[in-house]
């Protein structure tokens, strides 16, 4: 349990991180692990994911900002196109996700933060840039997506046991959903709960397949991950993109989670264990 709470450290509190990654990697050099390796938590659980893999089927139109600087730059051009969501590399619960756009003057910014509880703002460029300033010390970066049309649709996230889909949950009200339309963004629901499915659920096995069938590898060979290095249970968000021209869904990475997946649906449950015990007889 020590171990296990360590390995949590460093992605999602933040501090000492250098510190203890290297002390991660010498447990592993002895061959204990806990999910997975540090180099593969490091490639796959942070935000640059999408940015590594952003030519895959699930990529989109994505931008990553090493410094105020970068942004800056880019930015304004960009939010002529429409809202876009930004997000620091590392974090939870919403915290350094959001959704920017011109307010209605054209002239400044409607910012608004998906943690929880927190409301449309409207600044001045350079007051958003301080706001995000942090995110880039100690080489961080923020990655830049267009806001997705059917975010009200919700959130699906795939729970996976190394390669294989072991159940899904949906979120339908989700951070940064938008208000009703015609209505104030104070009129914006707050998040709802998350709903937990197995991996038979009809109106997902399009996206397991795509997922099972050729994603995951794409992953793979996009981050030099072997699919054996898989984490022993991980999950990917995603919200619907455009429809294709023969009404088929696509779908849109938001992140990837390794560090604390918790809870699960119960059907992962089996799965997760076979797969643990299999690399314990493997590795013995």
């Amino acid at each position: 349990m020590d171990l296990a709470l360590v390995w949590y450290n460093p992605f999602e509190a933040g501090r000492d991180r250098a510190r203890l990654n290297a002390m991660l990697r010498s447990v592993a050099a002895k061959g204990v692990k806990v999910s997975a390796h540090p180099d593969v938590i490091d490639k796959m659980g942070t935000k640059d994911v999408l940015w590594q893999t952003r030519q895959m089927p699930w990529g989109t139109d994505l931008r990553r900002y090493g410094s105020s600087d970068e942004m800056r730059a880019e930015l304004p051009e960009l939010l002529k196109r429409g809202p876009r969501v930004l997000k620091q590399m590392r974090g939870q619960s919403g915290d350094g996700v959001w959704r920017v756009m011109k307010d209605a003057s054209q002239q400044l910014l409607a910012v608004r933060h998906a943690k929880r509880g927190c409301s449309e703002q409207i600044m001045h460029l350079y007051e958003f840039l301080a706001l995000c300033s942090p995110y880039f010390v100690q080489g961080g970066a923020m990655i830049d997506q267009p806001f997705p049309d059917r975010l009200h649709e919700g959130m699906i996230r795939c729970y996976m046991v190394r390669n294989q889909v072991a159940g899904f949950g949906e979120q339908l009200i989700n951070a940064l959903y938008p208000a009703p339309a015609g209505q104030p963004e104070s009129e914006a629901s707050e998040p709802g709960p998350r709903l937990y499915f197995p991996a038979d659920r009809a109106d997902f096995q399009g996206l397991k397949r795509l997922l099972e069938g050729d994603w995951i590898a794409q992953m793979c060979k996009s981050l030099a991950i072997q699919p054996d290095d898989l984490p022993v249970l991980w999950d990917a968000d995603f919200i619907r993109g455009q429809k294709t021209s023969s009404g088929q869904d696509t779908y849109v990475l938001c992140e990837i989670n390794i560090s604390s997946v918790y809870p699960f649906p119960p059907s992962a449950l089996e799965p997760l264990v076979r797969e643990a015990v299999n690399r314990c007889i493997a590795r013995a």
